[in-house]
């Protein structure tokens, strides 16, 4: 597998990076946010600007939020996602607006990684995504299934199309309803994991989706999600939990 590095983290070697979520909705929440992350020393944050409205409706506002961060984050990756509503996020933006504001943050280099849903205008993710390299900023592609574990077939299609898209990490999240739907996520993991040459993340989410969140480093996740405070999906362990878990499982 081929390894990515994002600042100073590479994601596809040893135990899965660990990326924490900062979901504050207003300047001083982020700010704080992320205060309280530094010093549970994560891989990477991940700021959900889906949750700062003033942010988004203001692109000032949000790029002096994110020199803000820069300055707390000191070294550590800082990931910048726009969640669609569709995927899980709590904004809805139109289309165009969406794919303009991503565009505005990786030519303006508010983050060090941009997340690019797959489901969007395949010409504009494209062109989004050569822009990205264009100004050295990785992409993360994604799509998210809040309601189901599809097939193993589509799964292993999605993340693969993804890496033909020119993503950088292709990323994939669904919601199983029994341990088969777990095993059909890892099985697709391990395939594609041992396919394509990119670092992957996947997860289930959910109780049952768990074992899919610490366990990467056997089944080809390259990065999970652990909370410091409040969760950004059903199912996330705290960043000490995961990893606690993650060195307990980690291979030799």
């Amino acid at each position: 597998m081929a390894t990515v590095k994002i600042r100073n983290v590479v994601l596809g070697e040893g135990l899965p990076k660990i990326a924490v979520p900062n979901v504050g909705k207003t300047r001083e929440e982020i700010i704080s946010a992320a205060k309280e992350i530094i010093q549970a020393e994560p891989d990477l944050m991940e700021w959900r600007i889906d949750y700062f409205e003033a942010g988004i409706n203001d692109f000032v506002e949000l790029k002096k939020v994110a020199q803000e961060l820069r300055k707390v984050m000191e070294e550590t990756p800082i990931l910048i996602t726009f969640r669609t509503k569709n995927e899980g996020g709590v904004l809805s933006l139109p289309e165009e607006r969406y794919l303009s504001l991503l565009n505005q943050i990786i030519v303006n280099r508010l983050g060090d990684a941009v997340d690019i849903e797959l489901f969007h205008d395949e010409d504009t993710v494209k062109r989004l995504v050569k822009v990205a390299h264009q100004y050295n900023v990785i992409v993360v592609m994604s799509n998210h299934d809040f309601d189901k574990v599809p097939s193993k077939d589509i799964i292993e299609f999605r993340l693969k199309k993804m890496a033909e898209l020119g993503a950088d990490i292709p990323k994939f999240a669904c919601m199983p309803h029994s341990s088969m739907d777990v095993l059909t996520l890892l099985m697709a993991t391990t395939v594609v994991n041992e396919t394509i040459s990119n670092p992957i993340i996947t997860m289930a989410m959910g109780d049952l989706g768990k074992v899919s969140r610490i366990a990467g480093q056997v089944f080809g996740s390259s990065l999970s999600f652990g909370a410091v405070g409040q969760t950004s999906a059903p199912g996330q362990l705290s960043i000490s939990d995961l990893r606690h878990a993650e060195k307990y499982l980690e291979l030799h």
